[in-house]
């Protein structure tokens, strides 16, 4: 009987689980992505950096990082990633009009790198990257932050835009 009754246990228990995963809401990182993609192309505001900036990218990788690139007129590069794992939080400052959304990690954990800039290139650390953006409500914000939360480190999104 008390072969019958584990033999019992071990096929109840994933039918349980299977059960109550098949009820479970499960969120795709998909879904979290392509929002990150759709406000980030839709609100970047090049208007606020256009006299000093040529082009810009703006993605998040396969392997978890975040990365900011600013090519500047007078040719010089700036370059700032991090990885999400690190990621904290997000400050807005400014209207619903045009602002800058920070996003900050837990220390000093966003690389910045600059080349081709007549100080010479430099390689160091921050706590936070600065984006331009215009046209956006509390609501979008708070689900960009829900968002950066939740993507894993598998997947890809690609945010870029160049204005010459």
């Amino acid at each position: 009987m008390k072969k019958f009754t584990f033999c019992l246990r071990l096929l109840c228990i994933p039918i349980l689980c299977m059960f109550l995963y098949a009820f479970s809401s499960v969120d795709s990182v998909d879904e979290y992505v392509n929002y990150l993609q759709k406000s980030f192309t839709e609100h970047y505001d090049f208007a606020q950096e256009s006299s000093t900036i040529k082009k810009y990218e703006l993605n998040v990788t396969n392997n978890g990082f975040c990365r900011y690139k600013r090519y500047f007129n007078s040719g010089k590069v700036e370059y700032f990633a991090f990885k999400l794992a690190k990621f904290k939080d997000l400050d807005y400052l400014g209207t619903s009009t045009a602002g800058k959304l920070y996003l900050r990690t837990k220390s000093d954990d966003v690389i910045v790198q600059t080349y081709n800039d007549r100080a010479g290139d430099v390689d160091s650390m921050a706590a936070s990257i600065v984006i331009p953006l215009k046209n956006i409500e509390a609501e979008d914000l708070n689900q960009i932050r829900e968002s950066l939360t939740r993507i894993g480190p598998n997947k890809t999104i690609q945010l870029k835009e160049s204005k010459l």
